[in-house]
């Protein structure tokens, strides 16, 4: 599921709209790609990254907002990852309610708020609750940058520069 190859059309995000969306500096974008928590595909010295890396991003962003150390964190990602890619349309639905529960070294998926208040009254430790649903809903609401890989294209390829290059050409 989490993959960086799609079709031409995929929906992309540059590094400024994932931390304006996630609430983190630039900077801090950077340092967890460099440490491989979460790594965009890079065109011409620019991280791009699809929706599922801006869903890990907007996740890791309210953990560490939380307390959850860095080691934690991959260990959820990672747990994340796999659980996620057994409910890969429940998340991208619109009506759908998809909530991470976790105590840092494993994780339950929830749909049910009645699980999810038994999970957190049974635990023993602490626990921490993330809702996937609503932090799709921020990467794909209308406030959201719009950028489609075939719409930068169409762009460049209708752009005046390229039409005078393409008129000098005809005219020679």
């Amino acid at each position: 599921m989490f993959t960086d190859k799609g079709p031409l059309g995929e929906r992309v995000f540059l590094s400024a709209d994932v931390a304006r969306l996630a609430g983190i500096s630039l900077r801090q974008l950077q340092w967890w790609d460099e440490r491989k928590l979460v790594s965009p595909r890079k065109e011409d010295h620019r991280r791009v990254y699809v929706p599922e890396q801006v869903l890990e991003i907007l996740t890791v962003a309210v953990l560490r907002r939380k307390g959850v150390s860095l080691q934690k964190i991959r260990r959820i990602l990672r747990l994340l990852r796999r659980g996620l890619g057994h409910q890969d349309s429940n998340v991208r639905s619109a009506n759908s309610k998809l909530y991470l529960v976790t105590d840092g070294n494993s994780i339950f998926i929830e749909d049910q708020p009645e699980n999810i208040l038994n999970r957190l009254a049974a635990a023993n430790k602490p626990m921490y609750l993330v809702s996937l649903s609503e932090q799709m809903k921020r990467i794909t609401s209308e406030e959201a940058p719009r950028r489609y890989r075939s719409k930068q294209l169409q762009l460049f390829e209708n752009s005046a520069w390229n039409r005078r290059i393409v008129g000098q050409t005809k005219s020679q």
